[in-house]
């Protein structure tokens, strides 16, 4: 099997794309950097610019599915320039994708793309499964609905197509961990808001784990991935801090103080999302990760 991957070199890019290979799958990826570009044996690097319509067509030549996971990080300050730049990297790259396909002969049967469980209307009771119809009234609810209307749009190409709803994830280098232990380090970790706004979260091994046994039981349709235990805020930074053997003495952090220090980004670490795993886990996915002290238990050793 052949897949070409985009966001390759990212976080959980990195890690499908190893976990690809160890399966003996050939990778191919596509990368707005010429530095990137390797080639050798079963990993192959094809060069795209999606601000400028350009794409190497090599890069579906004997291609049977493909991973989606470009996407700027969602993780910076939301000026009106990096909110266009959030969106188009996940809706022009796409378009781009499909053009190519449109266009040329191939042999892609299948796309799994990442989305997020940022599309569920903040809430501190709700439990969100796939089939909930609402949306956040937020930018990251606009982005995910235009994000999942532009992957849907393979269908017309004949493709199956699944959209993996992804929580927050937790790695050892990057992403919500790190931005977590930073303050936790100095002593000076404390809630957010009200703390009590739920984060649903995941392993990276897990969410890697998900795209995988996406990939290879061909499933379509929406899947939410998300551990089957989310905790609350409070419950995070006390879990964090006390793996690191670090006191939380502070008093949580006012939500006012962070509208003013993130503006609209505050949204980020307010809102609240109880998501649910049940269907992944009805197809047969196994978590490595149930609860997040073994989780923090890993990634914090």
């Amino acid at each position: 099997m052949r897949v070409l991957i985009t966001g390759a070199t990212g976080l959980i890019g990195s890690k499908i794309s190893q976990l690809c290979l160890d399966k003996g799958i050939e990778v191919c990826y596509l990368s707005t950097s010429k530095e990137k570009l390797e080639s050798k044996e079963n990993y192959k690097g094809f060069y795209w610019n999606p601000n400028n319509n350009e794409i190497d067509s090599d890069a579906i030549k004997g291609v049977d599915a493909i991973i989606n996971l470009v996407g700027a990080s969602i993780a910076e300050r939301w000026t009106p320039k990096q909110k266009k730049t959030i969106l188009k990297s996940r809706t022009e790259t796409a378009n781009l994708l499909y053009k190519c396909l449109q266009e040329n002969k191939h042999q892609v049967k299948y796309l799994v793309s990442a989305s997020a469980i940022g599309i569920y209307p903040s809430s501190l009771e709700k439990l969100y499964a796939e089939e909930d119809k609402g949306v956040d009234n937020s930018f990251v609810g606009e982005v995910v609905v235009k994000w999942e209307e532009v992957v849907d749009n393979f269908k017309d190409l004949g493709l199956e197509v699944a959209k993996i709803r992804v929580g927050l994830v937790l790695a050892q280098n990057g992403g919500m961990l790190q931005k977590l232990k930073e303050p936790v380090n100095f002593n000076v970790g404390s809630p957010l808001g009200s703390g009590k706004q739920w984060q649903s979260w995941i392993h990276i091994d897990d969410i890697s784990g998900i795209f995988m046994f996406a990939l290879e039981n061909q499933l379509n349709g929406v899947y939410n991935a998300v551990a089957p235990n989310p905790v609350t805020n409070k419950e995070l930074v006390n879990e964090v801090a006390s793996k690191m053997g670090k006191p939380v003495w502070l008093p949580n952090v006012p939500k006012v103080a962070l509208k003013l220090v993130l503006g609209e980004m505050s949204h980020l670490v307010l809102s609240s999302q109880l998501v649910s795993s049940d269907k992944i886990e009805q197809e047969g996915y196994n978590f490595k990760y149930v609860n997040l002290a073994k989780a923090l238990e890993d990634l914090l050793a």
